[in-house]
């Protein structure tokens, strides 16, 4: 019986930790300051690295502007940030996922085709015009893609941490070493075909 009960405490013990490595850290002070003795005033909770978007020149490429906790100190312990993302016509944000939180897109412009899928395989997708949001849940593959061929779009996405993460499913798989031959299994096709995936994706900007 008492080693039931010590497997069930540590069971739940585990539990917690994971819980807890996965999600921001709780903090105990109002704020977070960059080094314990700082003084600090309202520059330090000022982000201003998305003024280029204002009477900036449209990009070529899908172009993501970030706030998280790495651009904007302030933010550590407090749950939050954004990003900024510009599709220009024919452009797409590539599958990836983000670890640690989910994210909630508001378009401000043009057309986006969304679409996430969840751990049964199912592929929720839509097209949102501007003025809607999509949320895509914690962890899943997700994308966004603008298929208007004259239009850009804009979006701006929120997340429930600070540092959300972002895997790019096409880098992490062809990108990082892995060798040829677990990917041609893994894709039911030949070294030849994951040499030209690794070339075109070496050869983007």
């Amino acid at each position: 019986m008492a080693s039931t009960l010590k497997f069930i405490a540590l069971l739940i013990s585990s539990f917690a930790i994971i819980q807890m490595a996965m999600a921001d850290p709780d903090i105990i002070s109002d704020f977070i300051r960059p080094t314990p003795n700082a003084t600090v005033d309202a520059n330090y909770f000022t982000f201003t690295g998305m003024r280029v978007l204002i009477g900036g020149a449209p990009p070529t490429t899908f172009t993501v502007l970030k706030a998280t906790m790495a651009e904007f100190p302030a933010l550590f312990g407090q749950s939050v940030s954004y990003a900024v993302l510009q599709f220009p016509s024919g452009t797409v944000n590539p599958p990836h996922t983000h670890p640690r939180s989910a994210e909630l897109l508001f378009l401000i412009d043009g057309t986006l085709e969304v679409g996430f899928v969840d751990t049964k395989n199912n592929l929720f997708n839509q097209t949102l015009q501007a003025g809607d949001m999509f949320v895509f849940p914690k962890g899943l593959v997700h994308y966004q893609y603008n298929a208007d061929s004259q239009n850009s779009a804009l979006a701006i996405s929120a997340f429930g941490s600070a540092s959300a993460g972002t895997v790019s499913i096409p880098a992490t798989l062809f990108t990082t070493n892995i060798d040829d031959n677990v990917l041609a299994l893994s894709f039911k096709t030949d070294v030849g075909t994951i040499e030209k995936l690794k070339s075109g994706l070496a050869s983007q900007p």
